[in-house]
């Protein structure tokens, strides 16, 4: 049988890695597209290594990314992400990545789907998950998305060229409120969590409530099988609550805890006057080995939000929140304010670099 070929780039986008394809080159979203994306990827696969696509056998490496006319005033872009599962047949479009999302701008000036100018080019994006605008500046160098640059991104290794996203009115965007059950905080599974929808919903509980530091290794929380399985129980009631079941990506779930000394992945030490908060998450079952980034800002959002675990943890933060995760120290810039007497996410800015690292056609049976 032979094999279809379908225009394909291969990108590095923060912390993650993505399959980004033309939506003008894929069938309508159904079950056929997702045939797709999941065969490129290589996925189902039970032995969990993705071996026969291009995933890399873990969420962050098990993503896809569809580039098409913007459908929205004020947009460049259309952007619809979507995470699939290693060991089943599912795509999930429910949530967006933000790592991803960092790729978005790039793809579209290298891909010639905005005009560019040398210096920096805004690059305005309708993420179709979330129904929200983000506005990325990408470095531009003769034309096309600049690569080499002096910011260093906790967990990539190298320097890059830094890519700025500005998450516009990020709350509400899987649930419609910023706070889904109107409350700061509820009881799930006999402890406190704090249920919040910014950028993607999540839920947030004390690391001390299920017995742990909030700073051990991916790997350590992974091989915990009973505490997995709590946090996937807490996990799928706070969706229900949510008014979101049924999806294997959203809410994530996120362990919090107050400024703590850690080491991360690459041997360096960290401080705890270096963060205002740490914390591990939970992405498709497992502990991200830095932390997902549409996480990273709901947390930031969270931090600034009255009667929150995540703010009793780090305390009045001034600027930044700088959240300490298993990679490294990331800042997050978030503006919270009120509307209507109530809680107002007004932005949220993320720094990343992104790469293009391959380009050409995927082969789909």
């Amino acid at each position: 049988m032979s094999q279809q070929r379908i225009r394909a780039v291969y990108m590095r986008g923060g912390t993650s890695r993505c399959l980004v394809l033309h939506e003008g080159d894929l069938p309508p979203a159904g079950p056929e597209r997702d045939r797709i994306l999941l065969a490129a990827l290589g996925s189902p696969d039970p032995y969990g290594r993705q071996l026969d696509g291009l995933g890399g056998g873990i969420s962050s490496l098990s993503k896809a990314c569809i580039i098409g006319p913007a459908t929205r005033p004020g947009a460049d872009v259309d952007y619809t992400f979507a995470q699939v599962d290693v060991k089943t047949p599912v795509v999930d479009y429910k949530g967006n990545c933000g790592n991803c999302s960092s790729a978005v701008g790039p793809f579209a000036i290298d891909e010639r789907l905005v005009k560019a100018s040398d210096g920096e080019t805004l690059v305005r994006v309708h993420n179709t998950n979330t129904k929200k605008l983000i506005v990325a500046h990408v470095p531009v160098t003769d034309g096309e998305a600049a690569v080499a640059g002096d910011f260093e991104l906790a967990g990539v290794p190298g320097r890059g060229a830094r890519i700025a996203l500005d998450f516009l009115d990020p709350g509400g965007a899987g649930t419609g409120r910023l706070l889904p059950t109107g409350a700061p905080r509820e009881t799930l599974d006999g402890l406190e969590a704090s249920l919040v929808d910014a950028t993607n919903p999540l839920v947030f509980v004390r690391a001390k409530d299920v017995g742990l530091t909030g700073t051990e290794p991916p790997h350590a929380i992974d091989a915990d099988r009973t505490l997995s399985a709590r946090l996937e129980a807490i996990r799928i009631e706070a969706a229900r609550r949510m008014g979101i079941p049924g999806s294997a990506a959203v809410p994530k779930v996120a362990v919090v805890a107050p400024p703590t000394a850690f080491t991360a992945l690459d041997g360096a030490t960290h401080d705890a006057h270096d963060v205002d908060v740490v914390a591990r998450v939970i992405s498709m079952g497992h502990c991200h080995r830095a932390f997902a980034l549409t996480a990273a800002m709901c947390l930031a959002v969270a931090a600034r939000l009255e009667g929150t675990v995540v703010r009793e943890c780090a305390g009045a933060v001034r600027g930044d929140v700088r959240l300490g995760h298993p990679s490294g120290v990331l800042p997050v810039a978030a503006r919270v304010g009120a509307r209507e007497g109530r809680a107002w996410a007004e932005s949220v800015t993320v720094y990343r670099t992104a790469r293009r690292l391959m380009e050409g056609f995927v082969r789909i049976p």
